[in-house]
């Protein structure tokens, strides 16, 4: 697994958002295409994959406004009408982990995928317990945060502790961090403003863990705006 990230590639120039009015991109052109949304967490973890690889100039972002999507995506592109989408080699891949692994099984750079066995299983273990980690934060908004986050947040710390050659889930940057990195992000900003929730307070690996991935040049440009993300969780609160 490489720790080199593609981090001397020049800024990219982000791509207009497409929404209903927009005109769809020709279909199986021979162009490979990352359908996403610049604000959802999911479709995030594709993103920074792509960066990391640096396959910038090899795989065109179609970012899709969630809140008013083109027509045609459901219907010509992917019928799950959902973000992450791949279009590669004739045909449309979605799921943001089946597409992380995608793009490092089938594209050229750095790998996130490790080679040592302990850390492979370990890696299993916890892309495994990241849908229980996203649903616990969630479900506690309108609980008692504290009770309810501690156990998940300290689950998070102590798998940090499992290798110590590198500040990430695996000593160095992998698929797991790009798995949860973004949610983390979220999180961190969501629980800190809004509930008055540190997450790093006790849990000096998953400070370091945060510090180090905010140098990565292959995530920087995948960050959302704090208050963007405020105000989509404040949304999905209220709508509960």
């Amino acid at each position: 697994m490489s720790t080199a990230a593609s981090d001397k590639a020049a800024p990219e120039k982000l791509t207009p958002v497409y929404g209903p009015s927009s005109e769809q991109p020709p279909l199986f052109d021979g162009t490979t295409r990352l359908y996403t949304a610049y604000i959802c967490p999911y479709a995030q973890r594709v993103w920074i994959t792509r960066n990391f690889k640096g396959l910038q100039n090899e795989i065109k972002l179609v970012p899709l406004n969630l809140q008013d999507r083109p027509a045609w995506y459901k219907e010509k592109v992917y019928p799950p009408n959902k973000v992450p989408a791949l279009e590669h080699n004739g045909k449309i891949i979605g799921e943001s982990l089946d597409l992380v692994k995608y793009l490092d099984a089938n594209f050229e750079g750095p790998s996130i995928t490790p080679d040592d066995p302990a850390k492979k299983q370990f890696a299993d273990e916890l892309l495994s317990y990241s849908d229980t980690f996203v649903g616990s934060v969630f479900s506690s908004f309108k609980g008692d945060v504290a009770n309810e986050v501690d156990p998940v947040f300290d689950f998070l710390e102590n798998s940090l502790s499992r290798f110590n050659d590198g500040p990430f889930f695996l000593g160095q940057f992998s698929l797991v961090d790009i798995a949860y990195i973004p949610f983390i992000e979220r999180f961190q900003v969501f629980l800190s403003e809004v509930l008055k929730y540190d997450i790093t307070e006790g849990r000096p690996k998953l400070a370091a863990l945060i510090e180090e991935a905010n140098k990565l040049e292959a995530y920087k440009p995948t960050k959302v705006d704090p208050k963007q993300t405020v105000e989509a969780f404040r949304k999905r609160l209220s709508a509960q």
